[in-house]
């Protein structure tokens, strides 16, 4: 027999640890009988080193890591650690209720964040999407094993109530633990088996979603009981219209004031923490209202989240950073002192392993007869309803929070405790193979994988990975022109958009321009068009104006650390008098280092600039800038009267191989133009192309500016390093004698000269 000391050499350091956090532990506790920070270390240690290590087991086998934190307190606590070495157990986890409570504090803290961050992963939208269906099956999802569970607690044995006189309390409660699904699992595993974007994964995210938000809501209902301890129904009364006051203001004001306190947050505070601070303040916030109107904490920071989630301008930094903090600290001590309140050595009795047995089966049955009927109501075919079923009967994270709050109202006992952690753990398990199975066998119909396909481009798109936009104008009639273009952009989606207006008199000419002038109002009304073009009927951009008092490029550099796309210049003079930028463009660009778009009104557009372009041309050449320049050409043109116009030109690159007969292929270039087409068929823009690859390119889009008599040609551009903004001569030429409006389109990448 070989042994393979690599392969152990993890589990005898862990021993090693053990060991020694035992010792020092004992001789500390035997110290003082006050509460001991060094054995609190320890406790902690041992939570994430033992919860994280088990979670990265259970990831690689195909189980969520939640599953390794429980299982890592199980291991620390009385159900083996506690019953193979109790001394040791005893001196890393004292049984004093100071000791406890340092721990504990941590812990519910710890609920909080978990219920931000759950929050933050509802997507109102995708339920919204596919509200009907995913309502139904939610509805059915719940009734059914509500109905199981509260029958289930009706008959349990008196010694498994802490309160037998509050029967009822204890049966609603677990009625509601059986019949609520865990979205952060169930999203884990439809995301990691890329079925997020079917639309049997989207009701299946969606269905989870309104399960956890009308379970909160309910587990908010009856801590409200339990802490009366009688069913008043005036007490319900109020809890319950307190609930909907807080929900209805919570959707309503609450959504627009923490976009402005995020917005303010990320805008004014120079400290890269400041976000996240104002995020967990509103939590604490919100936690605190919900307690005062009666209902438990964690509907609260559940709310917070998801209005957090909804945020547009919450950078992923960020969203990172505070998702970084909860898994890699809060979680692991959680559900790790999730694990050491479980005492599975209590199964040992028959009676009560049957009992656990009993509840296993009735909260499957219940569940995945449920959603297996809703998922028939709801219209999905019993291949796509047997997969709805699989994955709504995970537990996971949520279930062991609300047992944990059900420990400690007193509502559940400590056994009871312990069998219902032992059925999440088992019907989390038990779905990520389950639902794999089901979904392998989905077949992918033509209208959604028309869908998907337009999803999975928009993935790698530019124009649709926008999310914020930065509009730099002065008072000029091509400054409203920008102004107009941003919020085309904008209002599909309805991103934000700062308005820095630029120029000696800029504040002032602001304050005594008319509302109906305003380029704000020029932003918001192509906004509205934009959006009412897509069919969503939205269009509400929020905006916010700036008026600097100090140098441009200082002003711009500091705007851009607050993280924006794009940024869209409108000024008066776009050249110089020698072919370059203006000056005052060229100091404004200085300080931004990402995506430009540079707008110059020509004809029609320097007396009407709000006017929409008629016609627009996007010249291509296969080049990563000349896509992006279609791609947001294709966004502008959803609102166009005629049909885009896109023409192949060459590029400068190309001078020494361009074709010297006619004859000779076009396939690449007439491949090109067939996938802008093809991309812009996606959002029913209507094309029409024409090749112009044996002329110069400058010369090429202004002939064809000329032949379709476009208004506006968007073009896409290389940034050339040098001192001052280069776009090159084929963007100086056009800009310099194109009849038609332009818009110079940068990835914001600076490439040297060639």
């Amino acid at each position: 027999m070989v042994i393979r000391w690599g392969r152990l050499r993890p589990s005898i350091w862990a021993v090693i640890v053990l060991l020694a956090t035992v010792t020092a532990a004992g001789a500390e506790s035997g110290k003082a009988a006050k509460p001991s920070e060094f054995i609190l270390l320890a406790q902690i240690a041992l939570l994430i080193v033992v919860g994280r290590g088990l979670g990265e087991l259970m990831q690689r086998a195909g189980q969520p890591s939640v599953i390794g934190e429980l299982l890592g307190g199980l291991l620390l606590g009385p159900s083996l650690l506690g019953w193979l070495w109790p001394s040791a157990q005893a001196a890393i986890f004292p049984p004093s209720g100071e000791q406890k409570a340092l721990l504990d504090g941590i812990a519910q803290f710890g609920i909080l964040l978990l219920l931000l961050l759950t929050g933050m992963e509802t997507d109102l939208k995708l339920v919204r999407k596919v509200g009907r269906a995913a309502t139904t099956i939610s509805i059915a999802g719940i009734a059914v094993p509500f109905v199981c569970g509260f029958a289930l607690g009706e008959f349990l044995p008196q010694s498994l109530l802490p309160h037998p006189e509050a029967r009822l309390i204890a049966a609603l409660f677990l009625g509601t633990a059986l019949s609520i699904s865990s979205v952060k699992i169930v999203a884990v595993v439809v995301r990691e088996m890329s079925f997020m974007r079917r639309n049997v994964g989207q009701i299946i995210v969606a269905s989870a979603i309104i399960d956890d938000t009308i379970g909160w809501i309910i587990i908010a209902m009856i801590f409200s009981l339990a802490s009366r301890g009688t069913l008043d129904f005036v007490s319900v009364a109020q809890a319950l219209f307190g609930t909907l006051v807080f929900l209805a203001v919570s959707f309503t004001i609450g959504r627009h004031l923490v976009f402005r306190l995020i917005r303010w947050a990320n805008d004014n505070l120079v400290s890269s923490a400041a976000v996240i601070t104002v995020i967990l303040l509103l939590m604490s916030v919100m936690a605190m209202i919900t307690h005062l109107i009666g209902v438990h904490t964690v509907l609260g920071a559940f709310i917070a989240g998801v209005l957090v989630g909804e945020s547009p301008i919450l950078t992923r930094q960020i969203d990172e950073r505070l998702r970084g903090l909860i898994s890699s600290l809060f979680m692991p001590v959680f559900f790790g002192l999730a694990g050491l309140s479980a005492d599975l050595t209590v199964l040992k009795d028959p009676s009560l392993l049957l009992l656990t047995g009993v509840l296993i089966l009735i909260a499957s049955i219940g569940k995945f007869g449920g959603a297996f009927v809703g998922g028939a109501l709801g219209g999905l075919t019993r291949q796509e309803s047997y997969a709805l079923a699989s994955g709504m009967n995970a537990r996971g994270s949520t279930e062991v929070i609300i047992a944990t709050i059900g420990l400690s109202i007193g509502v559940l006992s400590q056994t009871m405790f312990s069998m219902i952690v032992t059925m999440a753990i088992l019907t989390t398990m038990a779905m990520p193979p389950m639902l794999r199975a089901a979904l392998a066998r989905l077949p992918l119909g033509e209208d959604e994988k028309e869908r998907l396909a337009r999803e999975e481009y928009e993935q790698r798109g530019f124009v649709a990975n926008l999310e914020r936009l930065l509009l730099a104008v002065d008072e000029s009639s091509n400054a409203k022109f920008a102004a107009h273009l941003a919020g085309l952009l904008a209002g599909g989606r309805g991103l934000p958009i700062t308005v820095l207006h630029v120029g000696a008199d800029a504040a002032l000419a602001e304050q005594q321009r008319s509302a109906e002038q305003s380029h704000e109002t020029a932003v918001i009304k192509a906004a509205k068009a934009s959006a009412e073009a897509d069919g969503d009927g939205g269009g509400k951009v929020d905006v916010i104006t700036r008026a600097p008092d100090k140098a441009i490029a200082e002003a711009i550099a500091e705007e851009a650390r607050k993280g924006f796309d794009l940024l869209v210049v409108g000024m008066e003079r776009v050249e110089d008098r020698d072919g370059g930028f203006d000056k005052a463009i060229d100091d404004l660009t200085s300080g931004f280092d990402g995506p430009l778009a540079i707008a110059a009104a020509r004809g029609a557009h320097l007396a009407e600039p709000t006017a929409q372009a008629r016609k627009i041309l996007v010249p291509v050449s296969g080049s990563n800038v000349s896509r992006r320049g279609a791609e947001v050409a294709i966004a502008l043109a959803r609102l166009g009267s005629e049909p885009l116009q896109v023409v192949y030109v060459s590029t400068t690159r190309d001078k020494g191989a361009r074709r010297s007969s006619a004859s000779m292929s076009l396939a690449r270039e007439e491949a090109i133009l067939k996938d802008i087409a093809a991309t812009a068929a996606r959002y029913d823009v209507n094309v029409a192309t024409s090749l112009r690859a044996n002329t110069a390119p400058d010369v090429a889009i202004l002939q064809e500016i000329a032949a379709s008599r476009a208004d506006l040609v968007v073009l896409g551009v290389d940034r050339i390093q040098g001192d001052t903004l280069n776009f090159g001569s084929v963007a100086a030429a056009v800009l310099g004698k194109s009849t038609a409006s332009v818009l110079l389109v940068s990835d914001g990448e600076v490439r040297p000269k060639t």
